[in-house]
């Protein structure tokens, strides 16, 4: 695979170097394990159903999810990320958001920043919900598509610790990417609130 970089011969930070206060967002260091399970209990409760069907009509499997977004155009013409019909959006005050650091042009989980991930760690060890979805998210710098695959790639290291360090069996996690074209705060779409990792439980 080639590296991010070649991906964009000059490419911009999507996840600042220096995260944002978590607080600004619903993220984990301001919510104990008991909060945290009471909002996945309601998104599990509201049914995110969010796998889709393939054309044949079978329920397609975790496995078969990609996020990829798509794309589109506006009303000048300009090209526009669209979510993936695989993420359906969460009021933001039940999201469950990381603001997790990341080297620039870089998908790599640094160790500053695995402390993060702790509590959610033992919430999802525990909680009753058989499958969450990982979705990462970025601001609105640089290209709808750059920014779609750095997300997908960041959401991917993400759930690769949670597999290899947490002990959370793969098959209860999902990862996507969303780009820029879900961000926590539209009015400010390249503020730093937007460029976070979300969790949602989908059953």
């Amino acid at each position: 695979m080639k590296p991010i970089s070649a991906i964009l011969g000059f490419s911009l930070v999507v996840f600042s170097a220096l995260a944002a206060p978590v607080a600004v967002a619903q993220g984990t260091s301001g919510l104990t394990a008991a909060q945290l399970e009471e909002l996945f209990k309601k998104q599990k409760t509201r049914g995110l159903v969010i796998v889709p069907a393939d054309p044949a009509g079978n329920d397609a499997g975790a496995d078969d999810i990609t996020g990829d977004a798509a794309t589109d155009q506006d009303a000048q013409g300009a090209t526009v990320a669209v979510a993936p019909e695989n993420y359906v959006p969460v009021d933001p005050s039940e999201q469950v958001n990381v603001q997790i650091a990341f080297d620039f042009d870089s998908a790599a989980l640094r160790e500053d920043q695995k402390p993060k991930l702790a509590t959610l760690c033992q919430v999802m060890q525990t909680v009753d919900v058989n499958l969450f979805q990982i979705v990462g998210h970025t601001d609105s710098s640089g290209s709808a598509s750059y920014n779609q695959n750095l997300s997908l790639l960041r959401a991917q290291e993400v759930k690769r610790y949670l597999v290899d360090d947490c002990g959370i069996d793969e098959h209860r996690l999902v990862a996507i990417g969303v780009g820029e074209s879900a961000p926590f705060d539209p009015e400010h779409p390249e503020a730093d609130v937007n460029r976070r990792v979300e969790f949602q439980a989908l059953g």
